[in-house]
């Protein structure tokens, strides 16, 4: 699983001010390992911005994010944000998205078929999924979730909807969508 070499440009932005940055983090798990810590697994952010009339899930690329590896688990993530001189550190952060990030990943390396992740938010909801996009050789940076690709919605999930189980994107985005989509207001009381 890859998510492309749109990444490279934003391992890069880590790895000039990687070690100077985690000595510096603010995050209890980075100031408390012990050992070498370690940006890995660049993964695409995107945003959930709408669901068109079409049922085409409208995104956009909001940065990267690494998982920080100390010894043998990951303890924090870091993310990049674009600039206007390109790719740059944007902070760390802890949080149970971090372990339910790794096991969501160990469980689509054991699904058939192969995939590319990614990474989908869905802000209305507080929701963030790993996206796995069926086309290999798509661009990670870009694109939108196709009706066949995979969302597995991540621990914390939102009421109603159960973390770590696999939905085909056609499936899960309708009822997201509904579930954001304010409902009509009633006429005033009399």
């Amino acid at each position: 699983m890859s998510p492309g070499s749109r990444a490279r440009p934003a391992l890069r932005s880590h790895g000039t001010r990687f070690p100077t940055a985690v000595r510096e983090a603010k995050t209890p798990s980075l100031r408390a390992a012990q050992g070498p810590a370690t940006p890995e697994l660049p993964l695409p952010l995107h945003v959930l911005d709408r669901v068109s009339e079409d049922g085409t899930a409208v995104t956009r690329l909001a940065g990267w994010r690494f998982l920080i590896r100390c010894g043998d688990r990951a303890v924090a993530a870091a993310e990049t944000m674009l600039t206007p001189d390109g790719w740059a550190f944007s902070h760390f952060f802890e949080g149970p998205y971090i372990a339910s990030t790794e096991r969501a990943l160990r469980q689509a390396e054991n699904m058939k078929g192969a995939y590319q992740p990614r990474l989908l938010s869905v802000p209305g909801l507080y929701m963030l999924t790993l996206w796995l996009h069926g086309d290999l050789t798509a661009d990670g940076a870009g694109g939108h979730p196709a009706a066949t690709d995979l969302l597995v919605p991540l621990a914390p999930a939102p009421p109603g909807i159960a973390a770590h189980r696999p939905h085909r994107a056609a499936e899960l985005l309708p009822m997201l969508t509904h579930r954001v989509t304010p409902a009509p207001l009633l006429g005033s009381p009399a």
